[in-house]
């Protein structure tokens, strides 16, 4: 077997060389390691071309290139007249050669909460040590692939855990060693929101989490990094010595760009990241990250909506990211965003020049295409001898018929470190069009498609189709035509540089013909047909809406200068109400109140009839977020739904279509001490960013109770502390005696290591962080009031609070105050006590009492809850008002900014149609910070306009299956609404 082997490695090479040069001493056969290519197009760069250039290559690198250079004697001449040169491609996010990472087993057994190596750091989903050298294996059937792609070079890394170790460079150099084909064994560092396979430990289990994992994991190796820490630890060597490479973070979609870049921004690293093709929907924020990015263009295919009741499961967003997605690398490019491109989720590597030429019908420019499959690449690695034909650098390049992202261009070559594969035969001439054959005094037409030994004819006698054999195969034409049962045999050659053919044959009699056919030019048409047909051949993208979602806004909505006029106006202050009124918002501020205020420049709006108040706030929400538990650990006070707020959500217009301007988004109830959280106001079509307060006041979760000693978790969740109620107060008074010692240590001025999750619970001794509690039984809340009276500070909130009239006397005396349900009871067993007057009871023993929802449903009818408390209890209609507005800014401390009409506070205001508690009463508009946000009139046009894009939409893709268009079957999409317990 050795000897086949080294039999065919040595045809091999003489294949490459064939020249033999005598010497005095006899002949010796020589490998011929120099080659020179004459006479083609040669890109030296995207930006940089020679025509009639000269490239020169020796042992795997460019010698020279230019148009007048010198060859020396012993070179390998080849001509490539009218043939073109480009450096090979690079993808720079792979992980070719390196197995996947198979799912660590016996995780049936239970949670894993510690690390199962030693030696390493604390998580097991930090893995920065990774080498993936160290399981690299070449695999040829994938390397054609890619070389049949284009591509030369491959960025390879182990795709496993949160931070993944170093990648590797590798040349798809079928004829070489590892040794010689890896041209970089440390090219990147490597980072993602998504835990190892290899091992089953729980934390983190959300986004947040991941977020929270990645700071403290360099905070730690910077402190490592000072001597501080006594243990050694090969993770944390690691990441400091990974440091100084490019970093390249996968982040998978739009908003998780913006979130990797947020952490790179905190610690002063400017990732390179992985996007996910939508970063058109967010353009603006994208390139204000300032991150080079690597985009997939893994575009969907068109829904198969031949089906009338299918296809109503399709969301709109889902149609138009069908229609949008492939004009995301124009828009990218448009914005000055610097990006390469990948070949990363695609099923296929063969789908990539496909949808990369339909990248370039939308908008691509051909010169930025290159550039992000050559130079940038290259410039993220900062490799200059990579992504372009400069004398040194690698012998990488392409040999092409024209213009390689044409879709009638042929790939001839593709040379790698100096080894020439072939692709097609640049011998074999295209005969690609319309010939008009004629024998035996009878004219057909012949049309060849294809490209080199692929290619293919077929016959027509006039509009008939005649079946017939066409091959083209070592300069020879064999055509076979069966006209009407009568059969021609044809044999020929190519004349007049492939615009012809001719040859001889013998007809259905026997006899000998001769025949010849020539090339058809088509006619040129008038430029304004011209014009016209590649008018109706571009792609038609509907607009993107902030959000890009059906009842999205055109534009985002600003500040006016307002002046409603003639309502009844609910202050929220002092049950002051006001008829016949006017409200003048100015700058997002409530500017003046009174009655015939001169409207001056002002829009005005007619509000006789109706009622105008504060914007209701929903203190304990979960809507808005892409994560609600981190449940990895008993304390996650680390974690901050301020990371994961999604400006995306639907739910978002519902609240403000229910008179909802600001909500606190609170972390779930999994573990004692939860995570931070966020408090937003509900600007529809803005960022996350900017729906975050403006120094925003700090809270935390804390939650009692059955969900956080796991007690309906399931059987297999019995092991993390606490497990009782009794255990849920030794955890509190753990942790608030380790913050105090460790906040004792920060402030003496000695060396410390930041801890993040200690930091967050240090500030609630220190009165710089409120607490809302999910409570439910008098016993835990006494006594979480007790361990916070031990630590000289008061719980703020009580959330839930569903007991909260048994110990209500407690509560006022204490200091705290109480969000809960109007009317919840026995969901769980833990709510059987209680009773529809619990807020009426808390209000009247002086606690300030709001009426939250905690359920995506609930939180768009707070107005209606509100109502609930004048039959349940007595309360006015002003105080019943107040638990949804003013009371709720209190619990908040955002009383002074918003929750009541008065003079010089946030414009967040609701027009009802009229009486707020009444269930026919309607949210006509909500206005925050003076923008108008939802519009009921405005509303009914978004329907109708949703109605007629999808029905634009749908034809659009019923086209694409007429067409012949590979199609994917309609699916819908469930979006998880979040509640204290979702996991």
């Amino acid at each position: 077997m050795k000897k086949i082997v080294l039999l065919f490695l040595f045809c091999v090479s003489v294949s490459f060389s064939q020249e033999y040069f005598p010497t005095n001493t006899g002949v010796k056969t020589t490998k011929n390691t120099t080659v020179a290519f004459t006479n083609a197009t040669i890109f030296l760069s995207p930006t940089k071309k020679i025509t009639k250039g000269t490239l020169l290559i020796k042992d795997g690198k460019v010698l020279n290139v230019g148009k007048k250079i010198t060859i020396p004697k012993e070179a390998k001449i080849v001509d490539t007249k009218g043939k073109f040169i480009y450096p090979s491609f690079i993808d720079i996010y792979s992980s070719f050669g390196i197995a996947p990472v198979k799912r660590a087993s016996g995780r049936n057994r239970g949670p894993q909460y510690d690390a199962n190596r030693k030696g390493y750091y604390w998580n097991d989903h930090i893995r920065p040590e990774t080498d993936p050298l160290s399981s690299f294996s070449f695999d040829p059937k994938k390397a054609k692939e890619l070389i049949n792609s284009g591509f030369g070079v491959v960025n390879s890394h182990l795709e496993d855990g949160i931070m993944q170790g170093n990648g590797i460079l590798v040349a798809l150099n079928s004829d070489a060693s590892n040794a010689y084909r890896v041209l970089d064994q440390e090219t990147s560092n490597h980072l993602s929101f998504s835990k190892s396979k290899k091992s089953g430990q729980s934390y983190p289990t959300s986004r947040m989490g991941a977020m929270a994992l990645i700071r403290q994991a360099y905070l730690d190796a910077d402190w490592y990094s000072k001597g501080y820490s006594k243990n050694s630890d090969l993770s944390l060597e690691a990441i400091n010595k990974n440091k100084n490479l490019p970093q390249i973070f996968n982040a998978g979609d739009a908003l998780n760009a913006l979130r990797a870049d947020k952490v790179g921004d905190e610690f002063g690293i400017q990732y390179t990241i992985l996007g996910g093709g939508d970063e058109f929907e967010r353009i603006q924020d994208i390139k204000n990250t300032n991150a080079t990015f690597i985009i997939p263009i893994n575009f969907r295919k068109a829904y198969d909506v031949s089906n009338k009741f299918l296809a109503e499961v399709i969301s709109l967003r889902d149609m138009r990211k069908w229609n949008q997605e492939p004009s995301n690398p124009a828009m990218l490019a448009k914005n000055g965003v610097n990006f390469a491109l990948t070949t990363h989720k695609l099923k296929s590597v063969k789908e990539f020049n496909k949808n990369l030429q339909k990248a370039i019908k939308y908008g691509l420019d051909k010169t930025k295409a290159l550039e992000a499959l050559t130079t940038i690449p290259a410039g993220i690695l900062n490799n200059n001898k990579i992504g372009n034909l400069n004398t040194g650098s690698y012998a990488n390049f392409l040999i092409t018929s024209g213009d390689v992202f044409d879709s009638k261009t042929t790939i001839y070559e593709n040379w790698v470190q100096g080894n020439k594969n072939v692709i097609n035969d640049m011998s074999i001439p295209n005969l690609a069009g319309t010939y008009m054959v004629s024998v035996n005094g009878k004219t057909y037409n012949l049309e060849i498609s294809g490209k080199g030994n692929k290619q293919k004819g077929e016959v027509k006698l006039g509009d008939k189709k005649l079946k017939s054999t066409f091959s083209f195969k070592n300069d020879w034409i064999q055509l076979a035509i069966n006209d009407e049962g009568k059969y021609l045999r044809l044999a020929g050659t190519i004349v007049n540089d492939s615009n012809g053919m001719s040859g001889t044959g013998t007809d259905h009699y026997g006899n000998d013909v001769t025949w010849n056919a020539s090339k058809q030019v088509k006619k040129s048409k008038s430029k304004k047909d011209a014009k016209k047909k590649a008018d109706n051949k571009s792609p038609k993208l509907v607009a993107v809406t902030y959000p890009n979602v059906g009842l999205g806004n055109s534009f985002k909505p600003v500040s006016q200068t307002i002046l409603i006029k003639n309502a009844t106006v609910w202050t929220s202050e002092n049950d002051e109400v006001l008829t016949n009124t006017d409200v003048l918002v100015k700058d997002g501020k409530i500017s003046k109140i009174g009655k015939n205020l001169s409207p001056g420049r002002a829009k005005v709006i007619d509000g006789t009839g109706k009622y105008l108040t504060a914007g209701i706030i929903d203190e304990h929400s979960h809507i808005a977020t892409s994560a609600v538990n981190e449940a990895g650990h008993n304390s996650t006070a680390e974690v901050t739904i301020e990371d994961v707020v999604d400006p995306d959500d639907i739910n978002i217009y519902r609240n403000i279509a229910g008179g909802v301007t600001s909500i606190q988004v609170l972390h779930g109830s999994a573990n004692p001490i939860g995570g931070r959280s966020a408090i937003i106001k509900l600007k529809w079509g803005e960022n996350a960013e900017n729906m975050i307060y403006n120094n925003t006041p700090k809270f935390i979760k804390f939650a009692l109770g059955e969900n956080v000693k796991q007690s309906n978790w399931g059987d297999r969740q019995t092991i993390r502390f606490p497990q009782t109620r009794m255990g849920v107060e030794q955890v509190f008074i753990d942790y608030f005696q380790r913050a105090k010692e460790y906040d004792a240590k920060k402030k003496s001025g000695q060396p410390y290591r930041k801890d993040i999750e200690l930091e967050a619970i240090a500030e609630i001794i220190n009165k710089e962080r409120f607490i809302s509690c999910h409570s439910y039984v008098q016993s835990e809340i006494n006594m979480l009031m007790k361990v916070a009276e031990q630590f000289n500070f008061n719980v703020n909130t009580f959330t839930h609070i569903l007991e909260g009239y048994k110990v209500a006397d407690k509560m006022k005396e204490h200091g705290a105050g109480g969000s809960t349900f109007a009317d919840w009871w026995a969901y769980k067993y833990e709510v059987n006590d209680a009773i529809p007057y619990n807020s009426a009871i808390m209000h009247r023993q002086g606690v300030t009492v709001a009426i939250n929802s905690d359920d995506a449903e609930m939180s768009r009818r707070l107005n209606q809850e509100a109502a609930k408390t004048v039959k349940y209890g007595g309360l006015t209609e002003q105080e019943a008002w107040r638990t949804v507005t003013i009371n709720p800014a209190k619990l908040l401390h955002l009383d002074d900014r918003t929750g009541s009409i008065k003079v010089g506070k946030d414009a967040d205001l609701v027009l009802w149609s009229e009486n707020p508690l009444s269930v026919y009463s309607k949210a006509e508009k909500t206005i925050i910070d003076g923008a108008i946000y939802f519009d009921i009139e405005k509303d009914l046009q978004k329907r109708k306009d949703i109605k007629a894009e999808k029905a634009k939409l749908i034809e659009m893709m019923l086209k694409e299956k007429i067409g012949g268009a590979p199609t994917q079957v309609p699916s819908k999409k469930h979006k998880i609404l979040f509640h204290c317990d979702t996991e």
